[in-house]
């Protein structure tokens, strides 16, 4: 009895019989599936350049405007958090929000009042170490060589660890004006000032300034240049010029109330910031009392609103990034409905279509992912540098990988999504209509 013969089976040289090979698209038919959708998808592509080109560029701004937008509100936290630490203080005392008095001399109303005499008091605390009053008021500045420009003028003790000397000396001597009250000791018209009041007045160490609360004061007072710091700049983020607290009480009149803006507190060895405070606030009920992390918080509350809306921003971002994409995606579609609707005709399937389309959004996603993160980089070094021209401060915009992550993945979803939401237009495709 013979074998019925099978046109799929061979015999080899030894007469054993074998499978004949068969085709791979045979046995994998989604895998052709798939290679049949990617080779379709990447034609379609490098035909239509120009879009092709305009759709990468949009979902790169998508992803810039989120890294950027998110690693500026992580840069403003960093540096916040940096600031406050370096400033080397335990406790901030403030008399509430600065104000304006537009009818005073200086344009600021500091309200912690006495500040001589409260300085004196807190420093004869034994868990106090050091105790620093501060004011920030509006003055006028003028060099031999330039106009008057109005700066903000610190009333500090520009010496000390906590304060940075990049060229000269700093205050060579103490706030001895203040003579107890009376306000008639010597002025040392010693004046510090940051690299951009430099720049601006075209000053160097030894050279003079002229400051004060009004014009007629400034021409009075002729301050010597002794240092240069960029310690105040950076916490106010302007130029700034520092002077001692009672002669800059002296310049802008408000010597007879004795105000300060803030005062900072570091306290002794093994004290604890929490404890001190707290019996400092009972003590000072009329002031607000924070740690330094407590006073970071409430900068950061008070700028809700801004950083809500870049929240807002980087959201909208998204949208706009997503509505491009589907907005684009279905140009692709109606550019190439005579294309689909032949592929249609000749038999290929609904879902080998969607599944080009699907291939087309993953290609443009992941390319302008790739570009978007790799320009985030240059956009950022160019953001720091404005950044540091405009208010004093670098490293604004931080981009850590997990911002980086996030803007590449921004993309890969939306093009995903927006691939998912134009397939339904494959179905509708009626190749009589276009043919």
């Amino acid at each position: 009895m013979t074998e019925d013969a099978d046109p799929n089976r061979g015999s080899d040289a030894n007469g054993n019989a074998n499978r004949q090979a068969t085709p791979e698209s045979s046995r994998f038919p989604r895998l052709a599936r798939v290679r049949a959708s990617a080779g379709i998808a990447l034609s379609q592509l490098t035909h239509a350049r120009g879009r092709t080109v305009l759709t990468v560029l949009g979902i790169t701004l998508a992803v810039l405007a989120a890294t950027l937008l998110a690693g500026t509100g992580i840069g403003v936290i960093q540096t916040g958090q940096q600031q406050f630490d370096a400033a080397g203080r335990d406790v901030w005392i403030t008399g509430g929000p600065v104000r304006f008095s537009p009818t005073g001399v200086g344009g600021f109303e500091n309200s912690i009042v006495d500040a001589h005499g409260v300085e004196s008091q807190l420093e004869a605390r034994e868990d106090v170490k050091v105790v620093t009053p501060m004011s920030f008021q509006t003055v006028y500045v003028k060099s031999n060589e330039s106009d008057y420009e109005t700066l903000v003028g610190v009333g500090a003790p520009a010496r000390g660890g906590s304060v940075q000397i990049t060229n000269g000396t700093g205050f060579n001597r103490t706030d001895v004006h203040y003579a107890d009250g009376n306000y008639t000791g010597p002025m040392t018209h010693e004046v510090v000032i940051d690299q951009r009041t430099a720049e601006m007045m075209n000053v160097s160490v030894g050279d003079s300034l002229y400051v004060g609360g009004t014009t007629g004061i400034a021409r009075e007072n002729e301050f010597t240049v002794v240092g240069v710091s960029p310690t105040f700049s950076r916490f106010l983020g302007t130029p700034s010029v520092v002077v001692h607290l009672s002669e800059l009480q002296e310049l802008t009149g408000a010597t007879g109330a004795d105000t300060a803006t803030l005062m900072t507190l570091t306290v002794a060895d093994g004290a604890d910031p929490e404890a001190v405070a707290a019996d400092i606030q009972a003590d000072y009920p009329d002031y607000d009392v924070r740690t330094n992390q407590e006073q970071l918080t409430e900068i950061l509350r008070d700028q809700a609103v801004i950083m809500a809306a870049g929240g807002s921003l980087v959201f909208l971002a998204l949208l706009a990034g997503l509505a491009l994409s589907v907005n684009v995606l279905l140009s692709h579609v109606y550019h190439q409905t005579r294309e689909l609707a032949a592929l249609k005709a000749l038999g290929t399937s609904s879902s080998t279509l969607s599944l080009t389309l699907v291939a087309q959004a993953l290609v443009l996603g992941t390319l302008g992912g790739l570009l978007g993160v790799a320009l985030s980089f240059p956009a950022a070094r160019g953001l720091n540098r404005l950044a540091q021209l405009l208010v004093g401060f670098g490293d604004v915009v931080v981009l850590p990988e997990t911002v980086l992550a996030g803007g590449f993945a921004i993309a890969f979803v939306m093009s995903l999504v927006s691939s998912l939401a134009v397939s339904r237009q494959i179905a509708g495709i009626r190749p009589l209509d276009h043919l």
